[in-house]
This record gives structure tokens, sequence and C-alpha cells, in this order.
């Protein structure tokens, strides 16, 4: 009889259920630095899901590392941390880059003789070849430069000393030993790497199998992944109770799950309708502590409806008080894996503010669906591009935007709006309005909407941008497959790259609240008898 036990060590591709145990890896090898936040790592990983890995030991992440592809000009120029890796996010990844860049390297101090640095390197060189990639550039950290900073003539003489055996760097020696060559020293590299004063060794490693004069093949593949898309241009119109509201939503459900659809989005403030029945004219406090009541049924009603009818359900948004007593517009998502999540709104309307009392939400983030990374932007913020951006760099593909406008010009705010957030950020972009009016109920005397699915404008699209969009003031359903396949070729190879050419050595976005932008590169092993501090590339 044979036996065997469980694998104890593995290195498998990161993916976005690893992100918090990441953060406590890093926080564990670079005790010293800021850390990631969750977003930052999620678009590590979804930018470019096979260029990260996790080591595993016991089923605790040990081991991570990220890289991306990108070209030789940007690979071997001079350039820094922040500005190669778009403040961390990996967004400048290119689907047509003929050289993999390793920007993030942990190891656990704790796991020292199990080679997992090794292991990592090697998943990278592995990927190299696998992909017919020219190699794998790093910036490596010189943890041992500042402490030697006197006996050297500067960064340069200490790598050469590193090189020549005459110093020992236990990072850059270690990359020495796997075969990495040295370019030169990369100055002002992360200023935070108090260790290395900044800088970082530039090293190569070369793919053997890829002739090194041969010129790059810059296609990427028009493959498909192909996503169908619903929006429902929603009718407000009085019920005589929550079952009937429900019963209207399902009907919607229903269809474009018959034409299976992977997404159907409804209205900003698709909820109203709720308060159509009640006896007499509520308050703006009453209406929202009314609407508060509906919201665990709301909840339970989209997530049976997102199981039942195999579909993920975009539930426009419902103003609700939150726990803590704020009262916020909130998107609740049912996914068809049963599981629901929220994004609040971010900037509220001066009418919002004035009439209803809702306060803005503060945080944004991706939702990992079955079809990928999503965002959601209700109404008044897709009109403030940086959210926007915040979303496609954590990985999103798709955006939707919910809306309720009253009135043409206010209608054609949002639609110019997202078609700008389509274009800048290489996105499609799914609106959904309400039409038709509500008597007796706040905010709901006139709505005007032409909902639509929106895309970039390059050759693989729609001749205007538009995949899709519906007849103005009428309720319907509206629905279009887009291949998310296009959104890499363009990204990588189309007329214009307006999501990669980002200025980075000029300017960023940074959130108060939950700082991206700055941590350490990579890190390498900690060799036995070594302290703990970060590694490189």
């Amino acid at each position: 009889m044979t036996t065997a036990t469980r694998k104890r060590l593995e290195v498998r591709a990161a993916v976005p259920t690893d992100v918090r145990a990441i953060i406590r890896l890093i926080a564990r090898v670079y005790p010293g630095m800021p850390n990631y936040s969750p977003a930052t790592v999620r678009g590590q990983i979804n930018n470019f899901p096979d260029g990260c890995f996790v080591a595993l030991y016991d089923n605790k992440v040990v081991g991570y590392c990220a890289t991306m592809r990108v070209s030789k000009g940007m690979a071997f120029a001079h350039h820094d941390w922040e500005e190669i890796t778009a403040n961390g996010f990996g967004t400048r990844h290119s689907a047509a880059g003929e050289w993999l860049y390793g920007y993030e390297m942990a190891v656990d101090p704790s796991m020292r003789g199990l080679r997992i640095g090794q292991r990592l390197y090697d998943e990278r060189k592995e990927l190299a070849e696998q992909l017919d990639l020219h190699g794998v550039v790093i910036a490596g950290r010189m943890p041992g430069y500042l402490r030697t900073k006197r006996k050297v003539e500067g960064p340069k003489d200490y790598l050469d000393k590193v090189v020549q055996g005459k110093i020992r760097d236990q990072v850059v020696s270690f990359q020495l030993k796997n075969q990495f060559e040295p370019l030169g020293v990369l100055e002002n590299y992360l200023p935070e790497d108090k260790q290395s004063d900044g800088h970082a060794a530039h090293l190569v490693w070369r793919n053997p199998y890829v002739d090194p004069d041969e010129a790059p093949e810059m296609r990427v593949p028009r493959g498909v992944e192909s996503v169908r898309l619903a929006t429902c241009q929603l009718q407000a119109r009085a019920v005589q109770d929550f079952d009937e509201f429900i019963r209207n939503i399902e009907y919607f459900v229903d269809v474009a799950a018959d034409y299976r659809s992977d997404f159907i989005v409804f209205p900003e403030l698709f909820t109203l309708p709720l308060l159509s029945f009640e006896a007499k004219k509520l308050s703006p406090m009453e209406a929202i502590d009314k609407l508060t009541n509906y919201t665990p049924r709301l909840t339970r009603e989209l997530t049976r409806m997102a199981l039942e009818y195999n579909i993920n359900i975009i539930g426009g948004s419902h103003p609700t008080r939150a726990d803590d007593g704020d009262i916020q517009n909130i998107a609740y998502v049912a996914l068809r894996d049963g599981s629901v999540h929220t994004q609040e709104k971010i900037h509220p309307t001066p009418n919002e503010s004035f009439w209803w009392n809702i306060k803005g939400g503060d945080s944004l983030d991706v939702i990992q669906t079955d079809c990928g990374p999503i965002g959601v932007l209700i109404c008044y913020d897709s009109e403030f591009p940086e959210l926007a951006r915040r979303l496609v760099d954590q990985g999103a593909r798709i955006i939707f935007v919910p809306f309720c406008t009253d009135s043409r010009l206010g209608y054609m705010r949002v639609r110019y709006c997202a078609q700008a957030r389509a274009i800048e950020n290489q996105c499609y972009v799914v609106m959904s309005g309400n039409v038709g009016n509500l008597p007796n109920v706040d905010n709901m005397d006139i709505q005007y909407a032409q909902s639509a699915i929106l895309t970039p404008c390059d050759l693989p699209f729609a001749r205007d941008g538009i995949a899709a969009e519906s007849t103005e003031n009428v309720e319907t359903l509206t629905m279009a497959d887009v291949n998310l396949a296009d959104l890499s070729w363009a990204r990588a190879e189309g007329t214009v790259r307006n999501l990669r050419d980002r200025r980075f050595d000029l300017y960023h976005i940074e959130w108060d609240s939950n700082p991206d932008h700055s941590h350490a590169p990579s890190g390498g092993p900690v060799p036995a008898g070594g302290h703990n501090s970060p590694g490189g590339g």
C-alpha cells in the first residue's frame, strides 16, 4: 500500500483572496516601511494575474512577488519605482511588452533555509520562457550600501565592488548568484529605502531561449473574452407594496437571464417607488427611515434573483441609514455566487445633501466577479475622473454607472463624463437611468434618460464608442456583447494608450485615508545570519 502526505510548501499564482495575507506578510518583512493598501495589491494581481505569485507554507502566505510586462525602452531607461509601477498598482503592464519587470518580492524572514526567494525567482524565469520574453529586469535594493557609504565612492562604486566580490550585499549578491547581470545604478529609485540611500541596482536576466537580436513581435492576439451586458432603463411607477416592486424588478432580471446576460444594472434610486404607497406624504427623514426598513428584504431578494437566474445584479442605488447613523446612497451588488457587495456614492449632489442629508462615502474599490473585477460609480461620481482611474488601477475593465437625472442637461453631464471615462481609462462603461415620473415622491417628479453601453474609441470598438443605447425616455432593456480582450489589445497596441502613457514622473493621485503610493520595491530572501531588512528585485 502506498501513502502520501499533503504538500507543506507550494508556489502558485496569487489571487485576490490572498490580498490580506500578502499585506500581513509585507508588514513582517518590511517593518520600517509604509505598507500597501488592499487596493494596491488587488491592482497588482488584477492587472497581470499570470505575473504575481505567492508561496505558502502550511497554507500560510510566506512569500510574494509581483511582475508586469513592459517594453525594452521602459525597462532599460532610467526610472524610479513610483513611475514605472504606476504608484504600485502595476497599471503600466503591457500585454505587448517583451520584458518582465519585477517590482515586488517579499519573503518571510522566519522561513530561512527553504529557498522561497529562489523558488519565486524561478517562477519569474519560467514565466518569461513560457511567454517567449527576452528576460527579466529588476531594480534590486542595496541594503548594505548605507553602512559602507564612507568606504566607497558612491552607489556605482559600491555595486562594482559587490560584483567583484570585494563587498557582500545580502540582496545583490543573491541576485548575481541567480544569473542576473548589472546594468548600472538607478539613483533615487525609492527615497523611502534608507538602507540603500534610495538607490537600487539595475539588473537583468536574459532568456537563453530567445535571440537577443530578434526584433520583438509587437502583436497582442485578438482573443475573445466575451461578456454580455444588460442595462435596464426603468419606468418609475407607483406600486401597491414591496412584493409588486420586486415583481417589476424580477421581470427584467428574468428577461436579461433568458438572453444569457452576465450582468444587469438598474438605475440610481430605483427603490424610490417603495414610497409611492405610503398613506401620507413623508418628510425626507421619514422617507429615509422607511427605505432603511426595506434594506434587509431588498438585499435578500437581489441575492435570490442573482442565484436563481444565474446573473450578476447591480442594484442601482438605495438611500439608507448606515449603522453609524449617516444617510448613504448605496449600490447593492448581488453576484451569482450568492455574495452581496456594496458601493457608497462618494459625492452626493447639492440636491441630495440639502433635501436628504445624504453623506458621501469614503471608500471605493473594485468588486471581484466571475467576469473579472468591476467598479460602480453612482451618477455624479462619474463626473470625477480620479474615481474611475482608481477603479481601473485596481483592475476594473467594466464600470457601471446607475444614474437619475431630471433633465437633458443633467443627463448629458453624466453621458459625456461616462464616455470620457471609457476613453481615458480604456474600459467599458454601462449607464442605467430612470424614466417617467413618480407623483408624491420627492426627487422623482420628472426623469430623463438614454441608457447606454459605452466603449473606448479605437479600431476594435464601435464607430462612435457606443456598443448599444436605448431609445430616450422609454422603459426598455438594452444589451450588448463586449470583448474584454479588445481592451488588452487597445491598452498595449491601440492608436493611443491613455492608461499606460500617464506621466507618473509628474503627478499621481493620493488617497489620504488609504495611501497606495509608497512602498518598498521588491525583496529577496534573508540569508541565514542576516538581519530582517527587505531584499530587492
